[in-house]
């Protein structure tokens, strides 16, 4: 059994401190502070607005923010150029949309990343690649197109593809919200098996199961601000915030 809310007592591999990120008058990102331990998985959660996804896309600097620093192992997330490339090479994103190169296979996704940014060779890449293919239960499609694959399996594609690069922490923003019903659990299983294995994970997700399950800290945003922290167990048991315990009595009961 994975330890729930360890203690903070390493050098965190994330830190945001201070960040703010207005768009236009739209304050959506308000004085942030989080760190994230190596291992550990954050699930960010929170009514739509509240600026989880900007979030998530600052610290892949997919979004710039205006004020506030953002450290990956201990460095400064660059503006630009090759020391930004280096950085987001240690961070996996996984997107709502699955942003597949549909005139690709299913291992050329794979492979693309450590093939052109990596420079790896070929043979190596694509032996890492269905060896990551078979650890999200794919293998079999890989010389599939990804139009010939359900949304869930596109998004373990893209799982895959994130893994590729073999990332220091990834990004999940709202991993399943583009999917059916009946494909979310097969993405889930698989994020899963991923914490149970020591990835390091921020998750943005509607899916309060997974963040039971999964999660070592639950953090709850409202207002682009972070309302409150804590182990699964608390938060979802004992919130300490009126603005969370609204929040879990409405998206609880459906």
């Amino acid at each position: 059994m994975r330890a729930r809310f360890r203690a903070m007592t390493a050098t965190p591999l994330l830190v945001l401190e201070n960040v703010d990120k207005h768009f236009g008058d739209l304050h959506v990102l308000h004085d942030i502070n989080l760190s994230v331990q190596r291992g550990e998985v954050v699930v960010v959660i929170g009514p739509s607005g509240s600026g989880k996804s900007t979030l998530c896309r600052a610290i892949n600097r997919l979004e710039t923010i205006d004020s506030g620093t953002i450290r990956i192992d201990g460095e400064p997330l660059p503006a630009e150029g090759r020391g930004l490339a280096r950085l987001r090479s240690d961070i996996g994103m996984v997107f709502q949309a699955f942003n597949l190169f549909s005139h690709r296979t299913v291992l050329d996704n794979v492979t693309l990343g450590p093939t052109k940014v990596l420079r790896r060779p070929k043979a190596e890449a694509r032996a890492r690649g269905m060896e990551l293919l078979e650890r999200v239960r794919i293998a079999e499609q890989a010389n599939k197109y990804p139009a010939q694959l359900s949304g869930g399996q596109q998004q373990r594609v893209a799982i895959a593809r994130a893994l590729a690069m073999n990332p220091k922490v990834i990004m999940f923003d709202e991993p399943t919200s583009a999917l059916d019903p009946e494909m979310v659990q097969e993405v889930l299983d698989v994020m899963t098996d991923l914490a149970q294995e020591g990835m390091t994970m921020v998750v943005v997700t509607h899916e309060m199961g997974f963040a039971r399950r999964a999660a070592n800290r639950v953090v709850f945003m409202a207002d682009g601000q972070i309302v409150e922290e804590n182990s699964p167990e608390v938060f979802f048991t004992t919130p300490e915030s009126d603005r969370a315990r609204d929040f879990l009595s409405k998206i609880l009961t459906h």
